[in-house]
């Protein structure tokens, strides 16, 4: 046993082969690595509930150190292509004092990790990396002062690298792989994380700041890696669900005698789930095909297309959902101005698009389930599969191989439930695949939005009043940067007529295009040319700094005066996550064919200290690319509950031949914490472009999607 847990150990980015080898109590767990040692550090209170659970603030299950003197840490983050694997190994070797080809990571296994909550909202880099390196740091000092009780020193005195800590005064060592045999250092590490222990300084880093190639990116690369939709069990079959016409719609009867009848055909039909497990797709396919026609259904209650649901949205706001927040009076500050302008600008719902749709392989041993799943909360897809099942949570195991991708679309495990309750009709293992039109039908969207702004300029041409209301998207990024004496925001929910829920940056890239492309209204009431019209209310000095940045790199103020009805130039800035970015783009504009082409953006972005540039970067990148998306082509079409659109052909995400030339310039910014650097980049690319559209047409279009259709209709 020993044995097969190191190989797992050794492998950690390959999802484990056979869950029976893990099949073990924790204390067996705790047993088989007595050898060694095993240190954690938990952000948040996590309730012992089984295997790898841990008591809060301890040190057991967040780093073990090998005999070999390598290090497998643990995390229940996800990795989906933003890199925490990379990022939190150089946490653990920069606090360690060891060369991150000496860190493993095992992540998001419910038996063998921590609850570190869903992968969302940017959080692993401010959190999760802290945590760890608090924990490597402890584990540092605690193995630094045993060495130094033996050999009767002063532990200021030693010194720590590569894994070896050296008494200077007679070149004395003990390694890590000497001190993970000792049951006194074992003992030891029944302590809690020191919430006060010294991290490295960033300008000391060795490992984090530094340039370090994704863990398994040459798996992915090549075709090894094995992610979710890619797992196969021996005896395995394939899941098909029966799926409603329309959302909201409910199921009143149907006749599954037809499928029941079918050569090698499993049928669970439980309540509103029906589901059909065979050995091929094609033959689940056939089933669900023989038994569809027997449905019958009653309607959902909402009736509503895309062409008219932000009226429809308008109407339903709920006003008892509002969040506000005023500062000064916006009625005495209206009041006051001599300028006063109102606008309305749209959002529409989108997919995330992720290049893996949902998946998930179950299989059930001796009342007990493990399963592989797609999705970004182990924990919570622990707890959904359990309830569905009928079984505590101690009964069910999730492993997520690191996966195709989220941006925020997996917090639910819908294909996780489906795969365990037919898995465990069947009594054999089974794979739920989702194909690409039910990932755009079923998966829930980016919420589409109304927002309303109305601005107040005095006679200098300062912002006196400033009034943001966003319906139904919701509150990220709602706050103006901007200094205004007087404003007032509010978030106000509605009533959705299709599931709708987590996006990449959530509600911030709505906010933001209606802000910064409204700051340009401003701007063009004023007679001020945009950059100088942010700088005049800009008192921000880490967004003045990008937006600067980015206008100086771009040549803004030579570019703007070459501005003619075919090309234009935009610019746009915003914060979130507490990080800040700033977009210049130059746009082409075909007025006769409605053709809109990004040719040129320009970002800067500054998230605080840098931890693995080249990750960042292409974070960044990912950011810009998708947000052409949103920003020029990307909206769920539908009709009384009913998708329009549920494929790329309909559905348009970018393409190589969109993609235009890209700037970046990241700024390290080493003396404030890090922030998350995956989401904040998208919010400036809307707006930018929505702005040099109006630079060079003088039309203002007011919607996401920005279609060119609309440059044709004026």
């Amino acid at each position: 046993m020993e044995k097969e847990i190191k190989n797992a150990l050794a492998d950690a980015s390959t999802p484990l082969a056979q869950p029976d080898q893990f099949a073990l109590s924790r204390r067996a767990f705790l047993q088989v690595l007595g050898s060694g040692l095993l240190i954690t550090a938990t952000e948040t209170a996590v309730q012992a509930q089984g295997r790898g659970a841990a008591a809060e603030g301890r040190l057991a299950a967040r780093l073990y150190l090998n005999e070999d003197g390598t290090i497998t840490a643990l995390s229940g983050k996800v990795e989906e292509g933003q890199g925490p694997r990379t990022e939190l190994a150089q946490a653990a070797a920069e606090e360690l004092r060891v060369s991150i080809q000496r860190v493993q990571m095992i992540m998001a296994d419910t038996d063998l990790v921590p609850d570190d909550g869903i992968t969302a909202g940017s959080r692993t880099t401010p959190s999760n990396v802290p945590a760890m390196r608090q924990a490597a740091a402890t584990a540092r000092e605690l193995l630094t002062q045993y060495a130094a009780a033996q050999w009767k020193v002063d532990a200021a005195t030693l010194e720590v690298q590569d894994g070896l800590i050296t008494n200077k005064s007679n070149n004395q060592t003990m390694s890590y792989a000497d001190l993970a045999k000792s049951k006194e250092v074992v003992a030891a590490f029944a302590a809690k994380v020191r919430p006060d222990v010294a991290l490295t300084p960033a300008r000391e880093w060795k490992s984090l700041g530094r340039p370090v190639l994704k863990i398994g990116g040459r798996d992915a690369v090549t075709g090894k890696h094995q992610y979710p939709s890619d797992i196969v069990r021996p005896n395995m079959l394939y899941g098909k669900v029966l799926r409603t016409p329309a959302y909201g719609a409910t199921l009143k009867s149907i006749d599954v005698s037809a499928a029941r009848k079918m050569k090698d055909v499993v049928v669970i039909h439980e309540g509103d789930f029906v589901g059909f497990a065979a050995p091929s797709s094609h033959r689940a396919s056939q089933a669900v095909v023989a038994v569809a026609k027997t449905a019958s259904w009653k309607p959902g209650a909402r009736r509503v297309s895309h062409r008219n649901v932000h009226a429809y949205l308008k109407k339903h706001a709920d006003r008892s959902r509002v969040r506000e927040n005023v500062i000064g009076s916006v009625e005495k500050g209206f009041t006051e101005a001599s300028k006063t302008l109102s606008q309305t600008y749209t959002l529409a719902y989108v997919q995330h698009a992720p290049m893996e749709p949902r998946a998930a392989v179950a299989e059930w041993n001796d009342g007990k389930v493990t399963v592989w799943a797609g999705c970004d909360g182990p924990f919570r897809a622990r707890r959904d599969v359990a309830q569905a099942c009928g079984v505590s949570e101690e009964q069910v195991r999730i492993i997520i191989p690191d996966m195709g991708g989220g941006f925020g679309g997996k917090h639910s495990a819908e294909a996780a439930v489906e795969a365990a309750r037919m898995a465990k009709a069947a009594g054999r293992p089974v794979s739920v695949r989702w194909t690409r039109a039910e990932e755009f039908t079923w998966a829930y969207c980016r919420p589409a939005a109304v927002i309303e702004c109305k601005g107040g300029l005095n006679g200098a041409n300062s912002l006196v009043a400033w009034d943001f209301t966003n319906i139904n998207a919701g509150a990220a990024a709602i706050a103006t940067p901007y200094e205004v004496p007087n404003i007032r925001t509010a978030s106000v929910g509605s009533d959705t007529p299709v599931p709708q829920g987590s996006y990449r940056v959530l509600a911030a890239t709505g906010n933001n295009f209606a802000r910064e492309c409204f700051m340009d209204e401003l701007a063009a009431a004023a007679g001020v040319d945009p950059l100088d019209f942010r700088r005049a209310h800009l008192r921000n000095p880490r967004l003045r700094t990008v937006l600067e940045a980015a206008a100086w790199r771009f040549d803004w103020s030579s570019r703007i005066k070459k501005v003619t009805p075919e090309l234009g130039v935009g610019l746009a800035c915003g914060t979130e996550k507490n990080s800040c970015v700033a977009a210049c783009v130059e746009v082409a504009v075909d007025r006769k064919s409605g053709e809109i082409k990004v040719r040129d953006v320009c970002e800067v972005f500054e998230c605080g200290p840098i931890l693995n540039p080249p990750n960042l970067l292409s974070q960044v990148h990912g950011c810009i690319i998708m947000g052409l998306g949103g920003a020029l082509t990307e909206e769920i079409e539908f009709e009384n509950g009913k998708i329009l659109n549920p494929n790329f052909t309909a559905y348009r995400v970018p393409r190589f031949r969109d993609v235009p030339k890209i700037d970046v310039q990241l700024i390290n910014k080493t003396d404030i914490p890090s922030a998350g650097g995956g989401e904040t980049p998208i919010i400036a690319v809307a707006p930018a472009i929505g702005n040099a559209i109006f630079a060079a047409t003088g039309v203002r279009i007011r919607s996401m999607p920005m279609r060119g259709e609309m440059l044709r209709r004026t």
